[in-house]
């Protein structure tokens, strides 16, 4: 703390006005540093756009079962089979009788009765089944992968161990009722097998525990009849003709004889809804994208509206502060290269397919409207209707060539955005998140910390020469003491005298 002297001077305010002028290009370089880092924030807030539309929108319209234009419908016994058509089915109806649906293989124990649940432990198994006490651990040989149980371990954390074991490739069941421990092979058909232990003349503890284990029993195909045609598959779900069959149950009492058969019918029938939503949300997220980017780039700056500074704030209120910053803020982007960029790529890929895309009822508003898009539904409805595989490889990009669609060209214009932003200003192409970390190693961070080093060592000059201010004032005001008093003495004298 500084205090002032008896020479009647203000030194307080003296040395402050001598800083005001000083600190000028302290606050100026504070203002620069405000103004980057209000960028920096803005580009994070494109980042997550673009994030958004590439990650949450066209990822999920780029999906075939989002431009699915058929419908499959199931009559007859639709309890017995599921259907689903995808974008390739070839609208074939097809008359479906299951014979048997496939099987895992499995081998199971003979069991140990009711009254045990899947939280109980190993060692109280033993106990209820013998009463003897159980050993440190179980051993169980599943697939040609050794297991170890803790006898602390409960029937659920032995099933979880098998289960998770990807070398086993085995999933593990326990009935409650009657106490039978099941190990099923993971996958379904007649080329899976269940072995549970490598060597046969050796026992396997934790299937003695369970009350030994029974025969292996391997698994089964699923045998169906397709339009008077058997087939076998290895699993009960399966795709044909374009559409993706689940199997749920048989549908004949006998399948030798095929006494009492009650198959399922399926038929493949137009629908044009779920491309048309598809088409519809793509054009409000592109116009919504394009509005914001071009509202960015010609966003007005006001030149004399600049940072405010600590005391300038002081002085006004906070209504009066977020007006002013409101127009600091604004024009950070104008005309900037990437946000121009983006849209000047993303223009050109409508551009380059209006012919096609004109077909289908989707133009382009006046000049003056930067791009944005229109739809003509009805015209986009009978153009699906007529033509879905089209209207698909338009989009989505054929599924037998190499070209892209629109929205996988969409997708790259997005991804080369988040790139440049990530190198300029040091956000992620992983994360829209709007609380992100920057990369420091980019060029706003950089010139960001080029910034605070000459900031900091501002402010020491700025510290050392305030002290020379109060040094020099402190002198100056001792020599005036020293000449007041001499100047006192000799009044006092020639007045004596």
């Amino acid at each position: 703390m500084r205090i002032n002297g008896f020479s009647g001077m203000d030194i307080d305010s003296m040395v402050k006005s001598l800083m005001t002028a000083q600190r000028a290009p302290l606050d100026k370089l504070n203002q620069q540093k405000q103004v980057l880092q209000w960028t920096r924030d803005s580009y994070r807030e494109m980042n997550s756009k673009f994030f958004d539309f590439r990650n949450n929108k066209l990822m999920k319209y780029g999906q075939s079962s989002s431009m699915n234009s058929f419908n499959a419908v199931v009559s007859g016994n639709t309890d017995a089979v599921k259907a689903e058509a995808t974008p390739s089915a070839n609208k074939v109806p097809m008359d479906i009788s299951v014979k048997s649906l496939a099987t895992q293989a499995s081998m199971g124990t003979q069991g140990v009765g009711y009254g045990i649940t899947t939280k109980t432990t190993l060692a109280d198994i033993q106990k209820k089944v013998d009463g003897t006490k159980s050993p440190d651990a179980y051993e169980l040989h599943v697939n040609g992968v050794d297991f170890k149980f803790d006898k602390s371990l409960t029937i659920a954390d032995v099933i979880n161990k098998i289960s998770s074991d990807t070398k086993a490739n085995a999933t593990a069941s326990f009935d409650e009722i009657t106490g039978k421990l099941t190990i099923l092979s993971k996958d379904f058909g007649d080329k899976q097998s269940i072995t549970l232990s490598e060597d046969s003349t050796k026992p396997s503890t934790l299937l003695d525990l369970f009350g030994g284990g029974e025969s292996a029993v391997p698994g089964k195909n699923a045998s169906v009849v397709i339009n008077n045609e058997p087939l076998s598959f290895e699993s009960n779900i399966f795709t044909i003709n374009g559409v993706q069959l689940t199997l749920l149950s048989t549908t004949m009492r006998d399948p030798v004889s095929m006494a009492d058969d009650k198959p399922a019918t399926i038929k493949i029938q137009p629908d044009a809804t779920k491309t048309l939503e598809t088409i519809k949300s793509f054009i409000n997220d592109y116009n919504d994208l394009i509005n914001t980017l071009n509202t960015k780039v010609g966003e007005e700056k006001y030149r004399d509206f600049p940072p405010l500074s600590d005391d300038q704030k002081k002085e006004m209120t906070d209504n009066d502060i977020k007006l002013w910053e409101d127009k600091a803020k604004s024009g950070l982007l104008k005309n900037d290269s990437i946000l121009s960029s983006a849209i000047s790529s993303m223009r050109m890929t409508i551009s380059e397919n209006m012919g096609k895309l004109s077909d289908l009822g989707i133009t382009t508003g006046q000049y003056y409207e930067g791009g944005k898009l229109y739809l003509d539904e009805s015209k986009l409805k009978q153009a699906i209707e007529k033509d879905p595989q089209g209207v698909m490889d338009l989009f989505q990009g054929p599924a037998s060539a190499s070209s892209d669609g629109i929205f996988d060209k969409m997708s790259d214009i997005m991804n080369d955005a988040m790139g440049s932003l990530s190198d300029k200003a040091g956000t992620t192409k992983y994360s829209g998140d709007l609380n992100s970390v920057y990369k420091e190693e980019s060029v706003m961070g950089k010139q960001l910390k080029d910034y605070n080093k000459r900031i900091l060592d501002l402010q020491n000059r700025l510290s050392d020469m305030e002290d020379r201010y109060y040094k020099q004032f402190s002198a100056m005001e001792t020599a005036m003491n020293q000449y007041n008093s001499q100047s006192a003495s000799l009044t006092s004298y020639l007045g004596g005298s």
